[in-house]
């Protein structure tokens, strides 16, 4: 395993290709291919970095997570080359410093990843000229902007983002959905939202049938890329369990999905890609 720069490790090589997985209910595409957007070609799958910032709603984990992993970028990037030999041929970066020194160790030791980055809350201009030098495809403007700025605000501050796709970053995707379309912002190519069968860390109070149809009406009115993130809802809802449910979903192109240890990785990303 990695453990700094220069140990060696090699990256398996892998060619992903989108295929179907049989599961009780049938038959579910399961995210190993690519999706093109603008003519910009897209793994369907993100490996997340929330854990390795310690996110705080990942509840009593936070801290665990702040021992484990926030101050050793060399164990982020032991999970990294991980569940870069697993399949895993996207990165979303949230540019915290460990998180950038990890994926220069998972670099190093051959793991060529196509990055989506996170623009995070007050460092704007740090993150887009961060994301832009490591060669990012897309940037996502972060929940803070999306969700708590005038609209005409966000189509500000994503008509400044130059050589990458654009992106928002929603955890209200119900009354943020409604908003953009009303407000008619349209200059951006994906949009992350929270998914999962729970309705976990959304602003719908239940997500059944008919909330799932009507997120489904507005995601195809806005007619963007969507990438579900939160699918385990903060490692609630196993891996099996929670890709059965994002695949039957039509309305979801691309998965982002974030794993915390090396046995993580295995048993999320061996079920994501039904190996």
């Amino acid at each position: 395993m990695v453990g700094s720069a220069g140990t060696g490790v090699q990256c398996a090589s892998h060619a992903g290709a989108r295929c179907n997985i049989p599961s009780e209910g049938g038959w579910i595409i399961m995210f190993s291919g690519s999706v093109t957007v603008n003519g910009v070609e897209l793994p369907a799958a993100f490996m997340g970095s929330a854990p390795f910032t310690a996110a705080t709603y990942f509840g009593h984990r936070s801290r665990l997570y702040e021992m484990d992993l926030k101050n050793r970028p060399g164990a982020i990037a032991e999970v990294i080359v991980e569940s870069y030999d697993l399949g895993v041929r996207g990165f979303q970066v949230i540019p915290e410093k460990q998180v950038l020194e990890a994926l220069e160790m998972a670099r190093d030791a051959g793991c060529e990843l196509t990055l989506m980055g996170t623009l995070r809350h007050e460092h704007l201009e740090e993150d887009l000229q961060t994301l832009s030098d490591l060669g990012s495809a897309a940037v996502l403007l972060d929940e803070h902007y999306t969700d708590l700025l005038e609209a005409s605000e966000v189509a500000e501050i994503l008509d400044g983002v130059e050589g990458m796709l654009r992106g928002l970053a929603t955890t209200m995707p119900r009354e943020t959905t409604l908003r953009l379309i009303e407000e008619g912002v349209d200059n951006f190519e994906l949009y992350m939202i929270p998914v999962n069968r729970l309705g976990y860390m959304t602003d719908f109070p239940v997500f059944l049938e008919d909330e799932r149809k009507e997120l489904g009406r507005l995601l195809s009115e806005l007619g963007k890329t969507v990438v579900a993130e939160k699918v385990l809802a903060a490692g609630i809802i196993p891996p099996a369990e929670a890709f059965e449910f994002i695949g039957g979903l039509d309305y979801v192109d691309m998965v982002a999905v974030g794993v915390a240890s090396v046995s993580e990785a295995r048993e999320t990303f061996s079920e994501l890609f039904g190996r």
